[in-house]
């Protein structure tokens, strides 16, 4: 299974599946010298574990990673990081009287059309269990990325059709984590908590919108062809499971506007080149101006659902019915913000090194 591995000068390979002893992520690239230790790694992971709220699933995971290799007296050495988290509260049996029907909304029929075979547990490697790895690794990114004055945040601006208000980079740092919906507005988070509950109650899911915005990226990332930057953001995002639509800045709005109104004017700032909007979103010609990068992600519900769902039995290729019994999540974007950050961060430090503003072989410089 090719597929397995992203990035270009930092580097990254996933492995694991839902219900198997473990997950993880070998990590290349990272240049030597950074100050690393597994708390940097879990504080992310934290964010991202289940069975933490009513919005999430309850499959109770603790997530405590193990880094392996690659450090040396709390430094990176340059060379591979290794890190493992243990699959601890997976729950199998749920899965045996459904394993050759092909539930809705799943990757389960294109695997076996595929493949095949297919991993009936939890959706073996197509689950979003495999994210696990994407955070970890995300959070050497950041970290990395932090030394440089970059700073990524992301939140939920829209679940279940609930709108938040627009709301400052700052403010998303304070108030992402004051609610289990991860929605900066207050307001809309609480009428967002009320449509989640209102979702799985019904044993149905819902969907939204989840937006990064990156400050701090200097101008002048990116290739201009093909690896263009917001070519590879889009590919990071849409790399994430459950993604169905992904935005740059004024993204598909800008099908609605004229030129004079979507081109962004160049002006000087504090002795600085700067635009005085941003709906390129911080990217143009492939490469970062030096505005904040704001990308979002169009997320769909959900599909494992308890609702009775149409469906075939792979083996027999006879129509059925399914009840998808088990735990997960009534609503995915909550939970996807650490994802989205975390893949968002890597595109990033990828590119900072490729252009030479990050040492590839050490941080000596800072």
């Amino acid at each position: 299974m090719p597929g397995n591995i992203f990035g270009h000068s930092f580097r990254i390979t996933t492995w694991g599946e839902s219900h198997g002893r473990a997950v993880g992520v070998t990590v290349d690239g990272v240049p030597a010298g950074l100050l690393l230790c597994e708390e940097d790694v879990q504080k992310e992971l934290d964010r991202r574990r289940p069975g933490q709220s009513e919005v999430s699933t309850p499959r109770t995971e603790a997530d405590i990673v193990e880094i392996l290799s690659g450090l040396f007296e709390g430094k990176t050495t340059g060379t591979p990081i290794a890190m493992l988290v243990w699959n601890k509260d997976a729950n199998s049996g749920s899965y045996n009287n459904i394993k050759n029907l092909a539930r809705p909304g799943h990757a389960d029929y294109p695997y076996i059309a595929k493949y095949g075979i297919r991993d009936h547990r939890g959706g073996g490697r197509s689950s979003a269990r495999e994210t696990v790895g994407r955070v970890a690794a995300g959070a050497i990114a950041k970290k990395l990325l932090s030394h440089f004055g970059i700073g990524i945040a992301g939140h939920v601006i829209e679940l279940g059709g609930i709108c938040a208000n627009p709301v400052s980079f700052d403010d998303i740092l304070i108030n992402v984590e004051k609610t289990p919906v991860r929605c900066a507005d207050p307001d809309a988070a609480e009428k967002m908590l009320e449509k989640v509950v209102l979702a799985r109650a019904e044993g149905d899911s819902i969907g939204g919108v989840v937006e990064i915005i990156v400050r701090g990226v200097p101008a002048g990332i990116g290739e201009p062809v093909f690896d263009k930057l917001d070519a590879d953001i889009a590919k990071a995002i849409m790399s994430i499971g459950a993604v169905k639509g992904v935005e740059i800045g004024a993204g598909f709005e800008c099908a609605n506007m004229r030129g004079s109104e979507m081109n962004d004017p160049f002006i000087i700032e504090d002795g600085k080149i700067a635009t005085g909007s941003n709906n390129a979103g911080g990217i143009i010609g492939g490469i970062s101006s030096g505005m904040p990068i704001i990308c979002r992600a169009a997320v769909k519900p959900t599909p494992s659902i308890s609702k009775m769902q149409r469906t075939v039995d792979t083996s027999t290729l006879t129509e059925k019915e399914i009840t998808i019994v088990g735990r997960h999540d009534p609503t995915i974007p909550p939970r996807m913000v650490p994802v989205a950050e975390a893949m968002v961060a890597m595109v990033i430090a990828d590119h900072m090194i490729r252009s030479s503003r990050i040492g590839a072989n050490s941080l000596s410089q800072i």
